[in-house]
C-alpha cells in the first residue's frame, strides 16, 4: 500500500471525507491484516483488535479513515454478535452505507443469514446479520493468513 496525498477522483462523496494526511502506524497495521481477510469471508473489529493488542473501537476509527478502500476489504471487519454490521463509510446503524455494505459481502458470497434483532422488552428492533461458523477468521486465523502473505512477497522479492 502506498499513501499519495491526492485524492482518487470520485464521485462517492466517501472518498471527499478520507483525511488528507498519510495512515498513521497503527492504521497501517490495521490496512493491512484487513488486507488478509480474503474474499468469502469476514472478521471482527474484536478480533482484529486482539490480533494488534488494541480495543475494537481503534480498528473502527482507522476502518473509517481507510484511503485504500475497496483494496483494503474494510467492508469485511464486522461487530460481533450479529446485532449489526458495524460501521460502513463512516455511518452506522441503519443507513444505506451499512445496506452496502451488506450486499458487497452476499456478492462475495460470505455465509450469513438475516435474522430479526430483539429491541428493549423483547420487542422486534430490526434486521440483524448471523455469519456462519466458518465465515468468521479469528485473530489466530489472521496472524496465519497475515504470516502466509508475508512470506509469499518475501519470496517473490
Amino acid at each position: 500500500m502506498t499513501w499519495t496525498s491526492t485524492t482518487p477522483a470520485s464521485s462517492s462523496s466517501t472518498l471527499d471525507k478520507k483525511p488528507a494526511r498519510p495512515p498513521t502506524a497503527f492504521e497501517r497495521r490495521v490496512y493491512e491484516a484487513t488486507s488478509a481477510i480474503p474474499r468469502g469471508r469476514v472478521s471482527t473489529y474484536g478480533e482484529v483488535a486482539k490480533l494488534l493488542k488494541s480495543s475494537p473501537r481503534a480498528v473502527g476509527g482507522a476502518l473509517r479513515r481507510n484511503p485504500f478502500a475497496p483494496g483494503v476489504p474494510c467492508h469485511r471487519v464486522v461487530a460481533a454478535g450479529g446485532a449489526a454490521l458495524g460501521g460502513f463509510s463512516g455511518t452506522s446503524g441503519a443507513t444505506p452505507e451499512t445496506a452496502r455494505k451488506l450486499s458487497m459481502l452476499v456478492e462475495e458470497e460470505v455465509e450469513l443469514k438475516r435474522t430479526k434483532k430483539k429491541g428493549r422488552g423483547g420487542a422486534e428492533g430490526g434486521e440483524g446479520v448471523e455469519f456462519g461458523r466458518t465465515a468468521v477468521m479469528s485473530a489466530v486465523e489472521l496472524a496465519q493468513a497475515l504470516e502466509a502473505i508475508r512470506s509469499s512477497s518475501a519470496a517473490t522479492k
